[in-house]
């Protein structure tokens, strides 16, 4: 299982025990998330309602570029698991489920940015669509921790790990 621990590029993937895959995920997580907190808030937000679904579009791109970079990093790392394994298994699914989200979230982005209402609380249509996507990349996100957590791809071989449990 040593090849699941190093990355095809340390330069690109980040260093044995900190990859950067972890750390960039956090990009399109986080603005997904504030995307999703926003369009709910334009619902209620009265006149300012047409500037918080801006903000939203706007977060949702940027997770959409911040997914692509996360994605790029983290095709390195799954090419480092073993083919055939329950851990490579679990990364494809993982990758697919994160591509459909990202997908999911440019065509978000380019609903909104088709619609000619400006001045409104986001519509219903791309504010499901928005949930949805958010609800898979859950799923998706506890297939990342289970790789990361219950196989230890990229993180630490089992004798590293166990160092830090002795006393």
């Amino acid at each position: 299982m040593r090849p699941a621990k190093h990355p095809v590029s340390a330069a690109l993937a980040g260093p044995y025990g900190h990859p950067f895959h972890p750390i960039l995920v956090t990009v399109p997580i986080g603005a997904w998330v504030a995307s999703v907190v926003f369009d709910l808030a334009s619902h209620v937000a009265g006149d300012d309602a047409a500037y918080l679904a801006h903000g939203a579009q706007w977060l949702i791109a940027i997770g959409v570029l911040g997914a692509l970079a996360a994605a790029t990093v983290g095709f390195l790392d799954l090419f480092t698991i073993p083919a055939g394994t329950p851990a490579f298994r679990t990364g494809l699914v993982h990758m697919t489920l994160n591509l459909a989200v990202t997908v999911a979230f440019a065509l978000d982005f380019w609903w909104r940015a088709a619609g000619t209402d400006t001045g409104r609380a986001v519509p219903a249509g791309p504010l499901v669509l928005s949930i949805v996507a958010l609800a898979v990349l859950g799923v998706s996100g506890y297939l990342g921790g289970k790789l990361a957590y219950r196989y230890g791809v990229r993180v630490a071989d089992e004798t590293t790990q166990a160092t830090g449990f002795r006393r």
